[in-house]
């Protein structure tokens, strides 16, 4: 496909200042689709890429609004992230996003559950500077209920990141009586503590900020009976994993 051919991306949403989807103040882009069916997604509404509700863009639209915070990104050590929905189910898209990025100086974050072909998806590991991978459980079994897919695609994908030496950001959701299993903490954690390009592992408490959104979407919320972990749970998991270095 020519470079004068625009590729137009489906975009669910967009938060301009952003701190805490990578480092530093963040402009974050959410797409639209996602093959996941997390049971705790606060976003379900971004699961249909064909979603009426999302809005088209060109990677010049979007570059055109990125450049209005280029000061911010640069004084806080910032920049873009892509994120979901799934971003990578739009990797051609993307990929020519974080290359129009890149030639302007602007760090490239993509925030991703891993879950995508490889092959395909390869050529937007040129334009990225960091990984904010989504690991929902290393329980394949408790990985299946959660997300209703196969964790061996995240696996082969954090495998690639370490086979390139591109760093990553961990990000674990712990979720009562769900992902909070002690043993399966530790494996996670051994398993993790393997790859040097890990640089970081976000433990996030589980909370119920989407719900009203599986309301409205007549979807069957199975977690409403779900608590938000005690800051004594997450700083046990935070021990665990520190255990480990990481």
């Amino acid at each position: 496909m020519s470079e004068s051919k625009e590729i137009i991306g489906r975009i669910h949403s967009v938060e301009t200042c952003g701190t805490v989807d990578g480092p530093g103040i963040r402009y974050i882009i959410f797409m639209q689709g996602c093959p996941l069916r997390c049971l705790y997604c606060h976003n379900p509404d971004s699961w249909n890429i064909n979603s009426a509700s999302a809005k088209e863009m060109t990677v010049s639209d979007l570059m055109a609004d990125i450049r209005k915070y280029k000061s911010f990104m640069r004084f806080s050590g910032g920049g873009v992230t892509v994120s979901g929905g799934e971003p990578l189910m739009q990797h051609e898209f993307v990929t020519k996003l974080f290359k129009a990025c890149q030639k302007e100086g602007i760090n490239t974050t993509l925030d991703t559950s891993g879950f995508a072909d490889l092959e395909i998806v390869s050529p937007i590991f040129e334009y990225t500077n960091l990984i904010l991978l989504d690991i929902k459980s290393y329980n394949e079994e408790t990985y299946k209920n959660l997300t209703g897919a196969e964790l061996t695609p995240t696996l082969k994908f954090l495998n690639h990141t370490k086979e390139i030496g591109l760093p990553v950001w961990v990000r674990f959701v712990l979720v009562p009586g769900i992902t909070d299993n002690i043993a399966d903490i530790k494996e996670m954690a051994k398993f993790l503590s393997s790859f040097e390009n890990i640089k970081k592992v976000d433990i996030l408490p589980f909370h119920k900020m989407g719900e009203h959104k599986w309301e409205l979407l007549k979807i069957d919320y199975q977690l409403k009976n779900t608590r938000s972990p005690s800051k004594f749970e997450v700083d046990k998991v935070k021990d665990i994993f520190a255990k480990y270095s990481l």
